[in-house]
């Protein structure tokens, strides 16, 4: 039985500009975008950065079918809206835009369209605002505001960032979200708002751009917060699931992964925002989902190994196993032990190493996606190497 859900997706999670090499691939290197989905199958694009482009991408390549989406900026800064430009359903008459996001203290009234028409203008792109034939209407907010849209319920909050930003909630039958990206923290009147918006929250997205040092150092000023002020946050708030986002553009996969264990140091109920996670949220119950990355071909294996690593439940552990694929960028274990998803596990194989291949190769990967294992009472665990 298919129960109601509304469904999360992260298309981009970069913040500032968008990056891809191979030190950035495992989380993704598109800048801010995020499609939420309600049970009742009422659509929301939270900001429109370079991951516009893949969910427009997406979403041509799953159906054809019309698109209705109710699309909610943050602010104007570059990162999260130089996606429009590149979004295929926006050039279609058969689809429909309602846009929401602040009026600019810059521009004046109708300040989404003008940073639209603006951003298209000669000599900035080959084509003018004209060429997007979808249909599209705008609804200017500020914080306090508040708006129904069939099954949800939206209002928006204030957020401490040059020049302005919103933050909004979602609340649907199913759970509510909070997309908290660009506040800098450390003002009092912001803080304490954000604290009253964000509580009870099931899920909060929340900046972690910067570390600790960098906020309280040379980027302070700069409109954006760190994991330790987000955990901070999501306990003040009684938050039940925080989301690290809107990841530094020289933040390699490997600083990210730091970031996230010191996190969980903290407050227990933490992941870091990759492309292509969704969170699925039904009532009483969520769950997290990531990609596989793109893989070679896994090749079946029976090598013994041996796995260190933490438990959902945060306690370490080391079990002894049988890798059941293996491939130069991930592998396939079945075990008694359920790992924390995105946790780090170092797997020990046996007899793969050394040039009579009697030694052991140590490789260090982040756990990626868990299931019910054919064996009983085992779980199917896929891991990416990170090391």
């Amino acid at each position: 039985m298919v129960t109601r859900a509304t469904e999360l997706t992260f298309w981009g999670v970069r913040g500032s500009t968008p990056t891809l090499d191979r030190t950035t691939m495992r989380y993704g290197g598109n800048t801010p975008c995020l499609e939420l989905t309600t049970a009742g199958g009422t659509r929301f694009i939270l900001d429109c950065g370079t991951g516009l482009r893949m969910l427009g991408n997406h979403s041509l390549a799953a159906n054809g079918n019309p698109m209705d989406a109710h699309v909610f900026v943050t602010h104007y800064h570059w990162d999260h809206i130089q996606g429009l430009p590149f979004f295929k359903p926006m050039f279609s008459p058969r689809n429909k835009f309602h846009f929401y996001s602040m009026r600019s203290d810059c521009l004046g009234s109708d300040s989404l369209k003008r940073v639209l028409e603006a951003q298209m203008a000669l000599p900035y792109s080959p084509v003018d605002l004209s060429s997007m034939s979808a249909e599209r209407c705008f609804t200017e907010m500020a914080g306090g505001d508040s708006v129904s849209v069939a099954d949800a319920s939206i209002s928006a909050c204030w957020l401490n960032h040059p020049q302005g930003c919103l933050g909004f909630r979602f609340d649907t039958p199913e759970g509510s979200v909070v997309y908290a990206t660009d506040n800098e923290p450390g003002r009092p009147e912001f803080d304490r708002k954000l604290v009253e918006f964000c509580a009870g929250a099931d899920v909060l997205i929340n900046d972690a751009q910067f570390t600790p040092a960098q906020l309280a150092g040379n980027r302070k000023g700069w409109g954006h917060s760190s994991w330790e002020s987000g955990v901070q946050l999501a306990k003040a708030a009684g938050v039940k699931h925080l989301v690290l986002f809107h990841h530094d553009p020289d933040s390699t996969d490997k600083t990210v992964d730091d970031i996230l264990r010191q996190a969980r140091s903290q407050f227990e109920n933490v992941s870091a925002a990759a492309e292509g996670m969704v969170v699925t949220m039904r009532k009483n119950q969520l769950e997290l989902t990531l990609p596989v990355a793109p893989d070679l071909p896994r090749q079946e294996a029976h090598f013994a190994a041996c796995v260190f690593g933490q438990a959902a439940n945060g306690s370490t552990f080391q079990e002894e196993t049988v890798l059941r694929t293996l491939s130069i960028q991930g592998a396939n274990l079945e075990m008694n032990y359920t790992p924390k998803l995105q946790s780090r596990l170092q797997v020990t194989i046996r007899g793969l190493h050394g040039s009579n291949g009697n030694g052991d190769l140590v490789r260090r990967g982040q756990v990626v996606r868990l299931k019910p294992a054919v064996a009983p009472n085992k779980v199917s665990v896929d891991i990416v190497f990170s090391e």
